[in-house]
């Protein structure tokens, strides 16, 4: 693993000549992975160092607090997910309404120039620095001409958007409701450019295939288990719930195929709950995880109550919705946990045998 730097204080002065990205990296996905490619064969070809520049708390979360996006992945998992890329080093640049006055140029030379020593600077071209986001690309290479650094350039890296069909309608204990069976089928010709914003989109409506899709991997969210109301267990269908400060950003009310990560590493099926299940009164939204085929063993052998654990999305099976009753909503999840378990076996993603 690289370097993590939280300020440039903590960078050694004789670190360098860098080849430098900056963004926000919310959520890794594969447009900021191509970025994040150009840069380590930049570095390679150049003899240096890579580095990528990002901000905590993120940028909209300080100018406007109250409309901010949901984040897709918290600090600590996007930095993982940086360093997953072999990266040398990572500066997180404390950001707040007084360092947003910095000038573009003022930003260039005391980040890029005076504390990284970059011989190369990595950016998309949309790039924006400096107070407003006055700096753009033609600044950027403006400055570069001025300080010594080169600007490479990445293309934008874009997707096809998937077409769903209609969803089938499942049978439901509620007089006119009904769950829906999620699917998709086929792809538009329109191509979008892979952004945070829509994967944001993406999970906002319970699409999490094309999430997955754009961030080249199942959308995920990390937090610790703590105790529900234990209405699952009484039901036969024990849930781990994660805790309400869990990192990542919670998909749409549903039920979902995915994978359980306990904190030894091991890979359960699992079908996840996402809501306030309005089966029952009086329940806040949660995000909870049923293991699907638990080991062979006593319920207090396969305890997962404080641990830290990840939770993967694979595919949105149905909408939340209301059901007569206990026994209904039993018959319910009983097709639930079946249809999870054929997703999951079929996915190509490995983990502990769903059966």
């Amino acid at each position: 693993m690289g370097l993590i730097w939280h300020g440039v204080d903590e960078i050694p002065e004789d670190f360098g000549p860098t080849a430098v990205t900056i963004g926000n990296f919310d959520g890794v996905h594969r447009g900021h992975q191509q970025v994040l490619g150009r840069l380590l064969s930049t570095a390679k070809e150049n003899g240096s160092r890579a580095v990528a520049v990002t901000f905590d708390p993120h940028p909209a979360q300080v100018h406007r607090p109250d409309t901010a996006p949901h984040l897709i992945m918290g600090i600590e998992d996007r930095l993982a997910a940086l360093s997953g890329y072999g990266l040398d080093a990572i500066l997180v640049l404390h950001y707040t309404l007084e360092f947003a006055q910095q000038s573009a140029e003022d930003f260039v030379r005391s980040i890029f120039v005076d504390a990284l020593h970059a011989s190369h600077v990595v950016v998309g071209h949309d790039v924006r620095f400096g107070r407003g986001n006055a700096g753009d690309l033609a600044a950027m290479q403006e400055l570069g001409e001025r300080f010594g650094f080169g600007v490479v350039v990445v293309d934008e890296f874009t997707e096809q958007a998937p077409r769903h069909r209609a969803a089938e309608a499942l049978p439901d204990a509620a007089e006119g409701d009904s769950a829906e069976r999620d699917g998709a089928e086929g792809y538009d010709a329109e191509e979008r450019r892979c952004s945070s914003t829509w994967v944001r989109e993406a999970l906002e409506s319970g699409d999490v295939r094309t999430a997955a899709e754009i961030l080249g991997r199942p959308h995920a969210m990390h937090g610790t288990v703590v105790h529900g109301a234990s209405r699952g267990r009484a039901l036969g269908f024990p849930t781990a719930n994660l805790s309400h400060d869990a990192a990542g950003h919670v998909p749409a009310d549903g039920i979902y195929a995915g994978w359980l990560i306990d904190a030894s590493g091991t890979r359960w099926p699992a079908a996840i709950s996402v809501g306030s299940n309005p089966t029952f009164a009086g329940v806040a939204r949660q995000v909870e995880a049923h293991v699907i085929d638990r080991p062979e063993e006593a319920p207090e052998d396969f305890d997962l109550y404080g641990q830290n654990i990840v939770v993967e999305f694979v595919e949105r099976l149905r909408g939340m919705v209301a059901y007569r009753g206990p026994e209904a909503l039993v018959e319910q999840m009983k097709l639930d946990v079946d249809a999870a378990r054929h997703v999951l076996a079929t996915s190509g993603q490995g983990g502990a045998p769903a059966r």
